[in-house]
């Protein structure tokens, strides 16, 4: 099986993003197929298991725990700090003192007393990211985690962040339509020998095929509100997507596997953790390890879908001030 290395781990080249069964995308799937749903994963080669304390304010990393619990030693696991619930409501706080807690409270949630990899999930731009790094590495001294990892941060602050503590894997959300860590985050991983954790890899279902309609977002999905996704925005990368399904129709693929090979394909340091809350989707993600793309078929993909011919912003205005990552 295809491989990637995390500070040294080598794991089954594609992960799971852990979030869609208790947060952000509708109504989550009962508590018991979400245990299902994350057995099987490990049951097809998952090992990388990818979760937050946002995640349903805690719920996904109490999910995550109950049902890894006794594959602990043999699954690659990785939570966040600094977002985070507090009375129902989302809270961003990257102080020393906060992440200790947030992460005490993680390994009670997960049933365990040690983390693979923790990342600070966003730059909380009112704490120097040196002293947020620190509280991580002295986490490492306390044998509490394994490795530290970033969220949605520029190539600069990478580097103020590496110089206080090696970093090893950085988180962000790359796919053909969302371009924006090719500007220098790829790149910066590359030069301080991080592994590159990429979010969304089918673009919030976009490039699944999963979604036809501008209306059919139930209340509390996150997409309702994100540019991309709503008029007159959405019917032109509905466009795209059409264009997109004949290159996979002719790979002899589906459009989902298409989308993760070509992340695989893009370098041997990043990973794709596509989430989902459907067991058959994420048996169909596992297939893209097989799928071979020439520099023809890498080629067609980049000129159809790139950052010149998706419309809208990846976030909505309001989100925008917490992503360090740069914009085109």
């Amino acid at each position: 099986m295809l491989q990637r290395t995390i500070a040294n781990t080598n794991l089954p080249a594609i992960g799971l993003g852990c979030m869609n069964i208790s947060h952000a995308y509708g109504t989550p799937p009962g508590e018991d197929y979400g245990e299902q749903l994350l057995r099987r994963a490990f049951e097809i080669g998952v090992r990388h298991f990818d979760t937050a304390a946002l995640y349903g304010f805690g719920k996904n990393e109490m999910l995550v725990g109950r049902a890894l619990k006794d594959l602990r030693q043999e699954i690659h696991l990785a939570s966040k700090c600094v977002l985070f619930g507090v009375d129902g409501k989302r809270a961003m706080d990257g102080s020393p003192a906060t992440i200790e807690k947030t992460l005490d409270s993680a390994l009670q949630r997960l049933q365990t007393d040690y983390i693979d990899l923790y990342y600070l999930h966003r730059l909380d731009r009112n704490v120097p990211i040196e002293d947020s790094v620190g509280a991580l590495a002295r986490a490492i001294e306390a044998g509490k985690i394994g490795a530290i990892g970033l969220s949605e941060m520029s190539a600069e602050t990478i580097r103020k962040a590496h110089a206080v503590h090696p970093i090893a894997a950085v988180q962000s959300e790359y796919s053909p339509w969302s371009r924006n860590v090719e500007i220098a985050v790829l790149d910066c991983c590359k030069d301080i020998g991080a592994t590159f954790v990429a979010f969304s890899p089918v673009a919030r279902g976009m490039l699944a095929g999963s979604i036809v309609s501008a209306d059919q977002f139930e209340t509390g999905d996150i997409r309702a509100k994100m540019p991309r996704f709503i008029e007159p925005n959405f019917s032109k990368n509905l466009a795209l997507v059409e264009h997109f399904k004949a290159i996979a129709v002719d790979l002899g693929c589906t459009i989902a596997q298409l989308c993760l090979a070509w992340c695989l394909h893009k370098g041997d340091h990043i990973m794709p953790i596509p989430g989902t809350k459907n067991i058959a989707h994420l048996e169909e993600n596992m297939g893209a390890l097989d799928i071979h793309l020439s520099d023809s078929d890498m080629q067609s993909i980049d000129a159809l879908i790139n950052n010149d011919t998706v419309a809208g912003a990846r976030y909505p205005d309001a989100t925008l001030p917490e992503i360090d990552t740069e914009d085109f």
